[in-house]
């Protein structure tokens, strides 16, 4: 649990007998300054003082380790909660915006053999305010560092976030009311949980949509990414089609360019045939290695000679520009401080404010 799955009306139990504005200073402070309790000067220092130490407004995270890459420009934060789960933070400082890449569970269960998250297996859910205070805590962290406000938030860490449809929900929209994060600055990323895009394309939120795709046939997708044998692709095409004719907001399909086995001119060709009906987008990854996975991404020449045939293709394609690849912070490469022979690094724990 975390302080910020904390309502008003709980917040205003713990401070029963204190002014009623009292309230709306703790939560403004949680959410608008990012601040612990006890940093409000505003408050009374016996109440700062009774504050720090109720569990209930204690901090979900302690810090076990931070990386940084990219000349300081990306964090990572190995993060640990009381009962023992860890999960994985990615802060990204481009020149004129922030982008927070956050967990959504511990673990994943989708199995992807690609993905250092997939090779962990499933941990546990992520509460609502487990999700949101890894936005504050980047939010916090931006501002610190001189950089403005937090600009996007993407669900793309560790975990499937439809498969944690609830809490990801509740967590969205809290950062959409509370911490003043435009819908269409979030976006939420599934490697095809198609009763998950279909709940989703109803919602009044409308933020954006990444299918993690990697392959545009059945055959190999269900080698890829396992949940394709119970979602196949006419099914998860099909819930994409009713996501854009719901929302109108363009989907993004993300492709893990893998050597010699999905960056060849014919998978180009069924992928724009994919992505082109639904006026989608491509995002081209060069894949990131993993311990658990023997091949390698694809080389930068075939990388663009892919994206050249998608474009030929009528297909608007970005190459993504991979972010914290040296210290394992990269797209794929979440293990929450885990690798093959045991623990990657252990630091001493520090609470985040």
């Amino acid at each position: 649990m975390s302080r910020f799955d904390l309502s008003r009306e709980e917040l205003a139990a713990i401070l029963a007998g204190e002014p009623a504005y009292r309230v709306d200073q703790v939560w403004d402070g949680l959410y608008r300054l990012h601040a612990d309790p006890s940093e409000l000067t505003s408050l009374p220092r016996m109440l700062r003082d009774l504050l720090a130490h109720d569990p209930r407004l204690a901090p979900a995270w302690v810090l076990v380790a931070e990386t940084t890459s990219d000349r300081d420009t990306t964090w990572k934060w190995l993060l640990e909660a009381p009962d023992g789960a860890r999960v994985e933070t990615v802060v990204m400082g481009y020149r004129t915006r922030t982008t927070a890449c956050v967990s959504s569970q511990a673990g994943c269960a989708m199995g992807c053999s690609f993905c250092a998250t997939g090779q962990l297996g499933f941990g546990r859910h992520l509460t609502s305010g487990e999700i949101v205070e890894q936005v504050v805590l980047a939010a916090r962290h931006t501002e610190q560092a001189g950089r403005g406000r937090l600009g996007n938030v993407v669900l793309m860490g560790m975990g499937e976030p439809l498969a944690n449809y609830r809490n990801v929900l509740a967590a969205l929209r809290r950062c959409n009311e509370e911490l003043g994060i435009g819908a269409r600055s979030m976006t939420v990323s599934t490697v095809g949980i198609v009763p998950g895009i279909l709940r989703l394309a109803a919602e009044p939120l409308q933020v954006n949509l990444a299918v993690s795709l990697h392959a545009a046939n059945d055959a190999l997708r269900d080698e890829l990414v396992p949940v394709n044998r119970r979602y196949d692709l006419d099914a998860l095409m099909g819930a994409c089609r009713r996501y854009v004719d719901a929302t109108h907001r363009r989907i993004s399909f993300e492709w893990a360019c893998i050597a010699g086995v999905n960056d060849s001119p014919r998978d180009a060709r069924e992928l724009a045939g994919l992505a082109r009906p639904l006026g989608a987008h491509v995002n081209l990854i060069p894949l990131n290695p993993t311990p658990g996975y023997a091949v390698a991404g694809s080389t930068a020449s075939a990388v663009a000679r892919f994206r050249d045939e998608l474009s030929d293709h009528g297909v608007n394609v970005t190459v993504r520009n991979t972010r914290g690849r040296d210290v394992e912070a990269a797209c794929g490469q979440l293990a929450a401080g885990v690798a093959v022979g045991g623990l990657r690094r252990v630091a001493v724990g520090a609470r985040l404010a």
